[in-house]
């Protein structure tokens, strides 16, 4: 857990512990049958203690947080979110309506005052009562509610420095806007194993400890070289032998790290008589080479599509249901254009998805729309349940395309 937690945590402990003896928990444990009551006392250590808040948790919670294996991360100007090893949960002060008393653990506590307010000895408990002391007393709780991992400012963040070929970080001035694991767990409000994912997932790679984006133009150049390798070498793009490749790219000066991470971003691991060979993915290859041929901007389709199938590698097929999240088709006359629109660059959080959907188009089918919303992940809520929240659905006529408008 978290050093300033522990800290106050045990400061609490010196303070009930120290003169007054234990607060009576076990007493109250200990009540059993209708009937059964308690005194209840201040004890002399009694406050605010604003330092103890009450936390509800789910039983399944329960091994995680016993076992100090949960964090809450968040900056200053964020809600706070508590993480486990695999899952975020935001955490929501809910008050009572009735009082709720904290009683420190240990035996009865010595003589101490009765909450009657009243003056006198019949104010103070005798040693021989069965008394628990109250140390504070509760407005709320905290309520965990699992949540989606705040994931968006990942991306933000790599990008402030995305890997390039032939950079230099020799000094510390040159390492700014760069970030370590343990940075990213400090900035990132999502659990270690969801943190892990989306590393996975936007084909980032650690370079001397620190987590890069690598940039376009470098995958590029490192996606060519090895395709004009395996040219000159004759390496099936299906079966492309591991070490001859590293080899063969390290001596045309590419980090092995770099072209091993850039065939995991284009290609599949295989197994070919014992040896580690690479698969180049059809459609990760094509798709990379489709982001190439629009990047200048919009075009009609079919100029777009001669470019991109000339660009393509011998042997590969350049298929329009590639580009399923990475291109928007729209009719203006008789002809069709297409641009860049990729899913990749759209925020996380649902809300900010819909809105940017929208902003883009103020209609969109069902086909349209189904590649840019199908990766939202909210716990508790279908995907169905999100159409609901933010979209609107019209339908002319029951054999007629849905239309999807901003609720």
């Amino acid at each position: 857990m978290d050093a300033a937690m522990e800290d106050a945590a045990a400061q609490s402990e010196r303070e009930w512990d120290g003169g007054g003896g234990g607060g009576g928990a076990d007493a109250v444990l200990g009540l059993a049958g209708a009937g059964a009551s308690l005194s209840l006392c201040y004890h002399e250590a009694f406050g605010p203690h604003d330092e103890l808040i009450l936390l509800e948790a789910a039983d399944d919670l329960l091994p995680d947080l016993l076992q100090g294996r949960v964090t809450v991360r968040g900056r200053p100007e964020e809600e706070a979110v508590l993480c486990t090893p695999s899952a975020t949960y935001a955490m929501k002060f809910v008050g009572n309506s009735n009082s709720v008393f904290l009683i420190p653990p240990g035996e009865s506590a010595a003589p101490t005052l009765r909450p009657n307010g009243a003056d006198g000895d019949d104010n103070v408990a005798s040693a021989t009562d069965a008394v628990a002391s109250i140390i504070k007393v509760a407005s709320g709780n905290i309520e965990l509610v699992r949540t989606a991992p705040r994931l968006d400012k990942l991306r933000k963040l790599l990008n402030e420095r995305p890997y390039v070929l032939d950079e230099d970080l020799g000094s510390d001035l040159q390492q700014k806007g760069l970030y370590t694991w343990q940075d990213l767990c400090e900035l990132v409000q999502a659990s270690d194993g969801e943190l892990t994912e989306q590393l996975s997932s936007i084909s980032a790679v650690e370079i001397d400890g620190f987590w890069r984006m690598v940039d376009d133009s470098s995958a590029n150049t490192i996606l060519d070289m090895i395709l004009h390798n395996s040219v000159l070498h004759d390496w099936s793009l299906n079966s492309m032998p591991e070490n001859d490749v590293l080899d063969v790219m390290e001596s045309d000066g590419f980090m092995r790290k770099i072209v091993t991470h850039c065939l995991n971003r284009f290609g599949t691991k295989v197994d070919k008589e014992a040896r580690g060979c690479w698969s180049l993915d059809e459609r990760r290859v094509c798709l990379q080479f489709a982001r190439r041929a629009l990047g200048a901007g919009k075009m009609k389709l079919e100029n777009f599509m001669g470019k991109w199938e000339r660009s393509i590698p011998s042997g590969m097929r350049a298929d329009l249901q590639m580009l399923e999240g990475e291109v928007l088709c729209e009719k203006l006359g008789a002809e069709t254009w297409v641009h860049a629109f990729s899913v990749a660059d759209l925020p996380l959080a649902p809300a900010d998805r819909f809105a940017a959907l929208f902003q883009e188009r103020p209609k969109w089918e069902w086909k349209d729309l189904q590649p840019y919303i199908r990766d939202l992940r909210v716990p508790g809520v279908s995907s169905e349940g999100l159409l609901i929240k933010y979209t609107r659905k019209t339908q002319p006529s029951a054999d007629a395309e849905p239309i999807f408008t901003a609720r």
